[in-house]
C-alpha cells in the first residue's frame, strides 16, 4: 500500500505566505522561506507553492522566491500560479520545481496538460482544480476562485487525467479555511473516477480531518495550510496519530 503524504501549502501573495477563509479575507503568514525550511525539517513529505495572484495579475510566478524556496527544502517542490505554456514549465523545473501545478489554464487551453505530460511526464503534471458545490452541484472555478465556469468538476477531473496528468489537487472552495474537514463525499465520488493520485485541499481543522479525508475521502495525500502556519497542528505529532488510526504515514 502506498504511503499517505502531508502537504503543507504555501500560498503567495506580494512576496510573503498568506492565507484566507473560502479564498477571501487573506491575513500574513509569515515567510515563505523560513516556513519552507521549518517543514522539510519536521517531516513534510512534499510542500506545494502557489503564486495565488499570479494569474489574476497576469505576470509569471516569482522565479526568484522559488529558488529560495527550493534552495532551503529537500522534498518534492511543487509550483504553481501564472503558469500558461511549456516555457514556464521548463523554466520553473529549471529553477528548483520538480512538479508543476495548473488551474487556469489548463482549463483555457486543455492541451497544455497534454502538451506538459508529453515532454516532462504525467509525474511532473499536476493539475489543480478549485471546485464549489452550487445547489448540489460542484463546478470549477478559475482564476484564484473568483471566476466561475459551466464546467462539472467530476466532468474534468476524468477529461484531466484522459489528457496526462499524474495528480489532481483538489480544493473545495466551500472547506477553505473553515476548518470543518476535508470535502469527502466529493473526494470520494473523484476517487472512484480516476486512478491517479488525488491531493485533498480546503478545510483541516484537526488531526481527524486528515485521518478521514484519507478513510473517507480516499485521498492519497492531505494538504493544509493555516493549521501549520499558525502551529495549530505539529507534522509530527500529526503522523504519529494518522500512524495510530492504521493510516500508512512515512514518519
Amino acid at each position: 500500500m502506498l504511503t499517505k503524504r502531508i502537504i503543507p501549502c504555501l500560498d503567495i501573495k506580494n512576496g510573503r505566505t498568506v492565507k484566507g477563509v473560502n479564498f477571501l479575507e487573506l491575513r500574513d503568514a509569515g515567510d515563505p522561506v523560513e516556513l519552507a525550511k521549518k517543514y522539510a525539517d519536521t517531516g513534510a513529505d512534499e510542500l506545494v507553492f502557489l503564486d495565488i495572484s499570479a494569474t489574476e495579475e497576469r505576470r509569471k510566478t516569482l522565479i526568484d522566491l522559488v529558488r529560495k524556496v527550493a534552495a532551503s527544502i529537500n522534498i518534492p517542490f511543487t509550483v504553481g500560479g501564472g503558469i500558461s505554456s511549456v516555457e514556464d514549465v521548463d523554466f520553473l523545473l529549471r529553477n528548483g520545481a520538480d512538479k508543476v501545478s495548473i488551474n487556469s489554464s489548463a482549463v483555457q487551453n486543455p492541451d497544455l496538460i497534454n502538451q506538459i505530460a508529453a515532454k516532462y511526464g504525467s509525474q511532473c503534471t499536476v493539475v489543480a482544480v478549485d471546485a464549489k458545490e452550487i445547489n448540489g452541484e460542484w463546478m470549477v472555478h478559475l482564476v484564484g476562485g473568483k471566476v466561475p465556469t459551466e464546467i462539472k468538476l467530476f466532468d474534468w477531473v476524468v477529461e484531466v487525467e484522459k489528457r496526462g496528468a499524474g495528480e489532481i489537487l483538489f480544493t473545495s472552495m466551500n472547506n477553505d479555511g473553515t476548518k470543518n474537514g476535508f470535502a469527502n463525499e466529493a473526494l470520494a465520488q473523484i476517487s472512484q473516477l480516476v486512478n491517479i493520485p488525488i491531493i485533498a485541499s480546503g478545510g483541516a481543522g484537526t488531526m481527524q480531518h486528515f485521518a478521514d479525508a484519507f478513510t473517507h475521502g480516499k485521498a492519497d495525500a492531505a494538504l493544509a495550510a493555516s493549521v501549520f502556519h499558525y502551529n495549530e497542528i505539529a507534522i509530527p505529532d500529526l503522523k504519529q496519530f494518522l500512524k495510530q488510526q492504521n493510516i500508512e504515514i512515512r514518519i
